[in-house]
């Protein structure tokens, strides 16, 4: 949801993208990956990073909006 900007999107992988989008991963404000409690398919968590932190781009005015990390952590990150 939200407008179609840089500054609501990520790349992530095809498998990945299907995590983030079924709510079972989010990303705090500060960028970290947050797996849902209610947990993720066997051995997809070998596809995060081992210390949860997002490859941020290069320029800062590319990383996610906190706005729009928000609202996903709302109503799609399943608690």
């Amino acid at each position: 949801a939200g407008p179609d900007i840089v500054r609501n999107g990520l790349a992530l992988t095809g498998t990945v993208h299907w995590l983030f989008d079924r709510g079972l991963i989010t990303l705090d404000d500060d960028y970290r990956i947050r797996l849902s409690p209610q947990g993720i398919p066997n051995e997809m968590d070998r596809l995060i990073l081992p210390s949860r932190e997002l490859i941020r781009p290069a320029n800062a005015l590319h990383l996610p909006h906190p706005a729009y990390l928000q609202w996903h952590r709302e109503h799609c990150f399943k608690r």
